[in-house]
This record gives C-alpha cells, sequence and structure tokens, in this order.
C-alpha cells in the first residue's frame, strides 16, 4: 500500500474529548499531525455524525490544554480521524513544538507549514460559500 499522508504524524496517546455543542463524547487520540488526528471511536458515535466539533487534550504532565475545530472525515469500526478546520495561536505554537521535538527535522516542519497552508487554502477554495 502506498503511503498518501503528507504529514508527519505523532503517536501520541491521551484521553480527548469531542464536543459540539452539548453534546460531548470521551475519546482516546491515537495520533495527530499539523492537519488532523486519529481518535478511538466514541462510544455512541453515529455514522451520520457531521459538521464541525471541538476536539480538546491535555498535553501530558502538563496543564497545556490543545483545542481544535475539527471535522470527522473517515470512520471504521474502531476509529475516527479528522479534519482540522482551525486552531487557535496557542494550541498551534504547543502543537508545532510537539511535532518538531517528535520529528526531529525543522525542515521537514517548515515543509510541513507549507502543505498545511496549500491544503487549508485548496479547502476552503473547494468548500460551499456559507453565502449560498
Amino acid at each position: 500500500m502506498i503511503e498518501r499522508r503528507r504529514f508527519f504524524r505523532v503517536v501520541y496517546s491521551t484521553p480527548a474529548r469531542l464536543q459540539q455543542g452539548e453534546h460531548i463524547w470521551s475519546t482516546t487520540l491515537l495520533d495527530l499531525s499539523l492537519q488532523g488526528a486519529l481518535l478511538d471511536r466514541p462510544k455512541q458515535w453515529a455514522d451520520q455524525n457531521a459538521g464541525l466539533y471541538t476536539l480538546s487534550f491535555s498535553l501530558a504532565d502538563s496543564e497545556i490544554q490543545i483545542n481544535m475545530e475539527v471535522e470527522p472525515t473517515h470512520l471504521d469500526s474502531k476509529k475516527l480521524g479528522v479534519y482540522c478546520h482551525h486552531i487557535d495561536i496557542d494550541s498551534a505554537s504547543h502543537l508545532r513544538r510537539l511535532i518538531e521535538l517528535n520529528a526531529g527535522d525543522t525542515e521537514l516542519l517548515l515543509r510541513e507549514f507549507a502543505h498545511l497552508l496549500e491544503d487549508h487554502q485548496e479547502h476552503e477554495h473547494n468548500s460551499p460559500s456559507d453565502s449560498e
């Protein structure tokens, strides 16, 4: 199988929470990248769950909380993949540092930021307008 991922993924297992309005699902983060994350499929997660969610998790041995606005992209019986639409600057800085420490390659990280910007611009261009 050809590996098509463009972003370095950090294996990082920690409790996480998905929230949409009043609905909250507890899950476990399995890995993450600048573009999104892979989670254990939350209990009582419906196949048709769509829209934007807030993914939140804490970094180990700290009070640092990372929050990102995500959208489900793929689902199987055990895992849920999410795409990151938005991340606040503080969370992005912490996530960047975590990936940098795990990748051990600053050049790789700079290339990934360029890919991330390109992907987000393409995603916004291909998304239906909110004004329609």
